[in-house]
């Protein structure tokens, strides 16, 4: 079975991708990053085909100034647009082209008439709702920004119509996608695994403080202000606040006005510095508004550290409420308050979970899981017969 995959930049691709290697079924993969930093990800070049032109560009004025949002929309649906036309170009004959979502509007078509399988894979929400819940949120806070831009909402919708299955990690995402008009027989749910041989525990949480995580985007859309009240409200002498991740330009004056005292903005964080991180925080919280499944959840879960999640952060494919962790709705700070509070006051709780959060990721089986339901999937799509052979 020969399997090509096209993604922006890397997110979960190059977890799938290594495990369709292993397997013999990866034929490439085409990014949106240049190689030098894909090298990381353990695939010979021979496999890896990269368009990294305008990505890369946007990305590095993104990190630096907010770029005006005519430009950044204008910057991603370029983006979009060339890398799926060069992605349509380079394709050959395979049996499952896999798409990240906003990439297969011309090149999913290719594939199809090329015989393969389209399979549109989608890391978060139906993007209308995504749109709809991040305009809501914008608006909330005041933020003069549009979300998605009419063109990618556009590409995304004939995609999901286009594509002969749409792949998506967790029941969040699968109930928007219902909910927006999606057929349910086309919508498979494979929740995300974790590099088990990187994330685990290094070292055990303090018992002088009360240590708190956030590791992701710094921006509207986790959920950070709804963290930062929560933990003002949270009482414990020597309480701190972590925060790990990119902070986008746009939130910046948002955090300005905030009372930071004990908050901690740690910037991005190599992984190997980052599970020791984890394994020193007593929970980390996941406040999001709107997201797939978040991959942090699982690699802190690995390093022994509970979780505090709401129902849209894709926790509830994780763990189950009140044994690893606690699910609290969005957009209430008092609830995640109220549960960093019990671990707070109660150091055998928190114990207690994060041996449970442990154990759960070893069940899980990590990417190989992932990796095995995924393969399943694959076949039942196109059939056990006919298949190519990858030939190395």
């Amino acid at each position: 079975m020969q399997i090509i995959q096209a993604t922006f930049g890397t997110f979960h691709h190059f977890d799938l991708a290594r495990e369709l290697k292993s397997r013999g079924h990866l034929k490439h993969i085409y990014s949106t990053y240049p190689w030098f930093r894909l090298q990381r990800e353990g695939l010979p070049h021979t496999l890896v085909s990269t368009f990294p032109w305008i990505h890369t560009l946007q990305l590095g004025l993104a990190g630096y100034v907010a770029l005006p949002q005519k430009v950044f929309h204008f910057m991603s649906v370029a983006n979009a647009e060339t890398f799926d036309s060069w992605v349509s170009q380079k394709l050959t004959p395979c049996d499952v082209f896999i798409a990240i979502s906003g990439a297969g509007t011309k090149s999913g078509k290719r594939a199809q008439s090329l015989g393969a399988k389209y399979i549109c894979d989608r890391g978060s929400t139906h993007i209308r709702f995504q749109h709809e819940i991040l305009l809501e949120e914008y608006r909330r806070w005041k933020i003069d920004r549009i979300p998605v831009p009419p063109q990618g909402l556009e590409r995304e919708e004939a995609e999901y119509a286009n594509s002969d299955a749409i792949t998506i990690p967790s029941e969040f995402c699968r109930k928007t996608f219902i909910q927006m008009g999606v057929p349910a027989e086309k919508i498979h749910k494979i929740p995300y695994g974790v590099r088990l041989e990187l994330f685990h525990p290094v070292v055990a949480p303090s018992q002088n403080t009360f240590q708190v995580l956030f590791v992701g985007q710094i921006s509207f859309r986790k959920g950070i202000p709804y963290l930062l009240e929560a933990f003002r409200r949270l009482r414990h002498p020597k309480k701190r606040l972590k925060i790990v991740g990119s902070l986008i330009p746009e939130f910046k004056p948002f955090l300005s006005t905030q009372d930071l005292e004990n908050v901690e903005i740690l910037g991005v964080m190599p992984q190997v510095r980052l599970k020791e991180v984890m394994s020193a925080s007593h929970v980390l919280v996941t406040p999001s508004i709107e997201e797939g499944l978040a991959l942090v959840q699982g690699q802190a879960m690995a390093c022994g550290c509970p979780l505090i999640s709401t129902t849209n952060s894709g926790a509830e494919d994780l763990i189950t409420n009140e044994k690893e962790g606690f699910i609290v709705p969005a957009r209430d700070p008092q609830a995640i308050t109220d549960r960093l509070q019990q671990f707070a006051d109660d150091p055998e709780l928190q114990q207690r979970m994060g041996h449970a959060a442990l154990e759960r990721t070893k069940m899980m089986g990590g990417w190989h899981q992932y990796g095995e339901n995924y393969t399943s999937l694959l076949k039942n799509l196109c059939g056990q017969s006919n298949l190519q052979e990858v030939r190395t």
